[in-house]
């Protein structure tokens, strides 16, 4: 194998930064999934008490999910500011090796 082809800590590095922006991407997907199928759900209710609540339920705890991931995003970039170190940002670094660490 060349030099140039072999993985090292740029591509793992690389690779867990893409995996975050993916699993992020799918959260807020996901949280927008169940607040359609809790509208879905309290509009084909019916009236009926128990699926109401059942609805009431979906909506509370995606938009409880969308507040959370907001409010997590919100606090990293608050530490972020207060101290400056980049915390939003996934870097892995050796002592004496090539980085993409800003």
């Amino acid at each position: 194998m060349n030099a140039a082809q072999v993985p090292g800590v740029l591509q793992l590095q690389e690779i867990i930064q893409r995996v975050i922006s993916l699993m992020t991407g799918l959260a807020f997907l996901a949280l927008t999934v169940m607040l359609v199928v809790g509208g879905i759900k309290y509009l084909t209710s019916g009236g009926e008490p128990k699926a109401i609540s059942s609805a009431s339920n979906t909506l509370t705890w995606a938009l409880l999910g969308m507040l959370f991931l907001a409010l997590a995003w919100i606090i990293l970039r608050l530490i972020e500011a207060f101290t400056g170190v980049p915390v939003t940002q996934f870097c892995i670094g050796f002592p004496g090796g090539e980085t993409k660490c800003p």
